[in-house]
């Protein structure tokens, strides 16, 4: 007998070798159609799996399809039914690897020719049939020999590949009605548990990342517990292919990539670089409120440098290739704190100068790899809205406080006001003391408990250098991005021997933390023109109002009219084509202008405007000068400055 512990009583025997599944079947029958594997002292199994060791008891829990841990087993089992049915709609197709991933599946497939929308409903037509054929998922345990030449004779080399690099303890399969893959499981009793599913896109992937390797087809799909969650994401996808920023990007006229300049190297336009002015002058008021000092350093410097930082060696595969000037290699920054560590110590500091915190919009470049380029996401040059606070460590506690407030303002400020926040704990490798990591450590999880945020523990996801404070925005649709961060470095201070001196006129070394609040404004950017939909808030807009005239008698009246708003400061246009003004307003709501001024003779006889609004549509007449201060307390109340 072996002895049994379940959550909420007891302990049960039952005899040895009797399934996780049995168990949990017969104690919670309730849930007999959403368990779909166990936990067994922690570990998640296949319902399948015997359960052993009568000399120690064993915790056995229920995961259902509705839990997160669930859904990924769902995923994962439906990436094995559509490699199954890609197998039996194509014969000469060789299986890459099918994990789940947040949202949904993939599957990388080495094929003759891409998959054509017409292979796409092959494929999903074939899925159904091996799910409505109800196959149990049957796990078998293969010596790494034997794995081989089972995936040889199948011709999967990629499998071959994988099998090589295990250890000798043996190799997981599992076949379904004939189908047989690699892979550790678990999955689902059944095919006949995926109730609903749907292939989403498809892309090239180089196998294993390498661009040196084989470009295969990358195969993306969802699964959800029913058709009506699935549903509910299908319709979110689809708002979020609308709110696209590089095709909102394009439409708008916002910003461009040139391959005459080169990938991933942003092409600003008027409207685009109006809206980041905005952010700009924003983001410099608040900083200037808020202590901060603003630099500017240079866009190169000298690779030794980055050699004392640590960069050359962490980062190398990342940075731009060395540069000869002179005689010296220089290369352009991927960072920004080693200018802010030379401006440090260009004087002697004193404990009575800390807390001083350094701010730049500084733009930096990093070699990514053209396959994982994506608009505004991920580029090669970019500007951070890069700080660096030197202090003593007493201080840290007080200052990440003032710097959550201040991060959660400017967030709000635009818009994002859900966020979720991470607290990262020390990763395997990584430099300094324990005493300083402990101490780090515990001043960010004081600041965030003084501040009263709810946060998770990221275990493991510190940086090498120091802990993290990490704060995720969800946008319109609920989608979570990166963008702030909080980082504690105990690394570059001491590597620059940056020093100040303390009470006792003793030189001593500061803490250091690198401060973002949006990451970089090509990300931010990316991110707000998808929050909105490109129809920014009045402050934001880079075209607030634009000025209609109905005919050409009005135009020396809407004129004054324009003249009067932009006066004020108002971003303001003149449409005074010879068009009709059904035409004209229909262009301004294309590019998503907050306000139109319509400009007739009824307007001019009376000596008002007509104004209508993006968002609510006609409003009431009003004289030139009410409309102008309802704009301007609009752009007050709105992110229009800092508090």
């Amino acid at each position: 007998m072996i002895i049994v512990k379940f959550s909420d009583e007891e302990d049960s025997n039952y005899p040895e070798g009797i399934t996780a599944g049995e168990v949990l079947f017969g104690r919670y029958k309730g849930l007999s159609n959403k368990i779909v594997a166990a936990k067994v002292n922690g570990n998640t199994v296949d319902l399948s799996t015997p359960l052993k060791d009568p000399d120690t008891a064993l915790r056995v829990e229920p995961v259902t399809v509705d839990s997160e841990e669930g859904i990924g087993i769902l995923r994962h089992s439906a990436a094995h039914i559509m490699a199954q049915a890609v197998k039996g709609v194509y014969k000469d197709v060789k299986l890459g690897i099918g994990p789940a991933i947040e949202d949904g599946f993939y599957y990388d497939f080495d094929t003759p020719a891409p998959f054509t929308p017409e292979d796409i409903e092959k494929i999903e037509k074939r899925m159904e049939e091996i799910i409505k054929g109800d196959s149990p998922f049957e796990r078998e345990e293969l010596k790494k020999d034997d794995a081989l030449n089972l995936f040889k004779g199948m011709g999967e080399t990629y499998k071959e590949e994988l099998i090589r690099e295990l250890g000798d303890d043996g190799v997981s399969i599992y076949r379904q009605s004939g189908f047989v893959d690699l892979c550790r499981g678990p999955h689902l009793p059944k095919t006949g548990m995926v109730k609903a599913f749907k292939i989403t896109s498809t892309a090239g992937a180089y196998w294993r990342g390498d661009e040196k390797r084989k470009m295969l087809q990358r195969v993306y799909g969802t699964a959800f517990p029913d058709k009506k969650q699935l549903a509910q994401y299908l319709r979110k996808i689809d708002e979020a292919k609308k709110r696209d920023h590089r095709k909102l990007g394009r439409e708008l006229d916002l910003f461009s990539v040139s391959e005459e300049v080169g990938p991933g190297l942003i092409l600003w336009h008027p409207d685009g670089a109006t809206v980041r002015l905005a952010i700009e002058d924003f983001w410099r008021k608040g900083h200037i409120k808020n202590g901060y000092s603003l630099v500017y350093t240079p866009h190169v410097a000298k690779l030794d440098m980055w050699k004392r930082s640590g960069h050359w060696d962490f980062y190398r595969e990342n940075l731009f290739s060395p540069m000869d000037v002179e005689g010296q290699d220089y290369i352009v920054k991927p960072m920004n704190c080693p200018f802010h560590i030379q401006i440090f110590k260009s004087r002697l500091r004193s404990y009575r100068d800390l807390p001083i915190r350094y701010a730049e919009l500084g733009t930096v470049y990093r070699f990514e790899r053209s396959g994982v380029l994506h608009g505004l996401l991920r580029v090669r040059g970019f500007t951070q809205d890069d700080a660096h606070i030197y202090l003593a460590p007493g201080q840290i506690e007080d200052e990440v406080k003032s710097v959550l407030k201040f991060t959660l303002y400017i967030l709000r400020a635009f818009g994002f006001n859900e966020y979720e926040i991470f607290l990262s704990t020390r990763p395997e490798k990584y430099v300094g003391s324990i005493e300083n990591w402990a101490m780090a450590w515990g001043s960010l999880k004081a600041a965030l408990e003084g501040e009263g945020l709810p946060y998770s523990v990221d275990p493991g996801e510190g940086v090498f250098y120091g802990p993290k404070i990490d704060i995720k925005i969800k946008d319109a649709l609920g989608r979570a991005w990166q963008c702030s961060t909080i980082q504690a470095d105990f690394n570059l201070p001491e590597r620059f021997d940056v020093t100040y001196r303390d009470e006792r006129g003793v030189e001593s070394r500061p803490i250091m933390l690198h401060r973002a609040l949006m990451g970089s404004l090509e990300r931010f950017f990316g991110c707000l023109v998808e929050h909105y939909a490109g129809a920014f808030p009045l402050w934001l807009s880079p075209v607030q109002v634009v000025v209609l005239n109905v005919t050409e008698r009005n135009v020396l009246y809407a004129g004054r009219v324009f003249e009067a708003i932009k006066e004020k400061g108002l971003r303001a246009e003149f449409d005074s084509r010879n068009e009709t003004l059904n035409y004209k307003i229909r262009e301004a709501r294309l590019r998503k202008v907050p306000y139109m001024v319509i400009i007739g003779d009824r307007e001019e006889e009376k000596g008002v405007v007509s104004p209508r609004s993006r968002d609510t549509g006609e409003m009431a007449q009003s004289t030139v000068q009410e409309f102008i201060e309802s704009l301007e307390r609009e752009n007050k109340t709105i992110g229009g400055g800092p508090s």
